[in-house]
């Protein structure tokens, strides 16, 4: 794609338009053949590569993109970050041509000026106005979770994905429970009944700082936003908080399980051990259901010195059963209707290898349904729901914060664009 950069700025629009349009199948017609390579006709096995750009060079974003550049179907073709020494490694690991990597808080605009679909591995704050401005360019769109750090957010966010149906555009959450072979059988046994009418249930994250390598950032000027940007998971705005970040997992699958809206949640937390940032260490919260069903919740971000279980675990209690599950570990369903189910010990890489391999079908089939969105943006308006009633010490309702006007605001005075 390296020769495209040395063309006008028309032909290059013109190229990209009509790209797009055979990706999104929207209705090329046989003088659209006559303007593209022989390569890009749909249908060859050189146009299902499908350009890929990477927002987001940090550990996971490029992590994530390498898995994207294995697959086969995509070419990565441009990256932007903040930092240039993020760009740099991305971009050199990738193979990027330097004049594709971008830098500043605006770089991904050009991005997306280059490229067929992008994937969003960017600080959560900043997912839902990223997301918007990609389906508004015409790209497909692989977004990391959480999608938003607020209810506003959220709303955008369903949106955004509501928008790229109707563009013929494909919008994919990456979940990685959501791909495992186990959880889909065992959620699908529950459907069928297997529990019975439940009764209770429990979610648990527990595990160590997995943000350890920014506390140097935060400690050397914890009020620089530069420093605020670089140690972002330790930052409660930026972030979303531990319960919104990371705990957004097992919220998820409780999501899952009961298949409807909380209708309330009362808790607390704080920080405890944690020696920097405005983020929490631990959390405990009580979510109800409708029928009565009650469903604890508590995470923690510290030392557990050899407590079991910890991981990311759910269980949920009803007549008939009992179903277990464990982030890599067991899933069951135990009681008159067992299911042995199994283990997934790699499920964080073969989690996202499957949303990336659903992510290129789906554009290459045309299939513009995006069913990831909506159970993505209730799961995480449950974290936000959880975080607003532990930091206000005060039962907060559903129908409270769906409607919620309050956007979080990351205050980056200095970054430059």
């Amino acid at each position: 794609m390296a020769e495209c950069e040395k063309t006008t700025n028309t032909i290059n629009s013109q190229k990209r338009i009509t790209r797009r349009r055979f990706i999104a199948g929207a209705g090329a017609t046989a003088l659209s053949f006559t303007v593209v390579k022989p390569s890009l006709v749909r249908g060859t096995e050189a146009n299902s590569k499908v350009d890929l750009g990477l927002i987001g060079c940090g550990g996971r974003g490029t992590w994530i993109a390498e898995l994207f550049a294995q697959h086969g179907g995509y070419n990565v073709v441009a990256v932007a970050d903040y930092f240039q020494d993020r760009v740099d490694g991305a971009g050199g690991k990738l193979g990027v041509d330097d004049a594709r990597c971008y830098t500043g808080l605006s770089g991904y605009r050009k991005l997306l000026e280059k490229v067929d679909a992008v994937a969003i591995e960017s600080p959560p704050y900043f997912h839902p106005q990223q997301a918007a401005e990609a389906v508004d360019a015409g790209c497909h769109t692989y977004v990391a979770k959480p999608i938003a750090v607020d209810a506003p957010g959220c709303r955008s966010i369903g949106d955004s994905g509501k928008k790229a149906t109707s563009k013929k555009l494909c919008f994919l959450i990456d979940f990685q429970t959501r791909a495992d072979k186990f959880y889909i059988e065992a959620l699908k046994r529950v459907r069928d009944g297997a529990l019975g009418k439940f009764a209770f249930g429990e979610a648990i994250y527990h595990a160590g700082c997995p943000f350890k390598r920014m506390y140097k950032s935060w400690q050397e000027a914890p009020n620089d936003s530069e420093n605020r940007l670089r140690a972002w998971g330790l930052d409660r705005i930026l972030s979303g908080d531990i319960i919104t970040e990371q705990n957004i997992h097992t919220l998820d699958v409780m999501s899952w399980i009961m298949d409807q809206e909380p209708v309330w949640a009362v808790g607390t937390g704080g920080r405890t051990v944690r020696p920097v940032g405005t983020c929490w260490d631990h959390f405990a919260i009580l979510f109800e259901y409708p029928n009565n069903v009650g469903i604890t919740f508590s995470s923690r971000q510290m030392d557990g010195h050899g407590t079991q279980p910890e991981g990311i675990r759910n269980r949920m209690f009803g007549a008939k059963g009992i179903l277990e599950t464990e982030y890599g570990g067991q899933v069951i369903i135990r009681g008159k209707n067992f299911y042995r189910g199994g283990r997934s010990p790699g499920i964080y890489k073969e989690g996202a290898v499957a949303n990336i391999a659903a992510f290129h079908k789906n554009i290459i089939s045309k299939n513009f349904d995006n069913t990831t969105v909506a159970p993505s943006v209730r799961s995480n308006l449950i974290t936000i729901l959880g975080r607003t009633a532990a930091y206000e010490r005060r039962k907060v309702t559903w129908d409270e914060i769906i409607k919620s006007k309050k956007k979080l605001d990351g205050n980056l005075k200095g970054l430059k664009a």
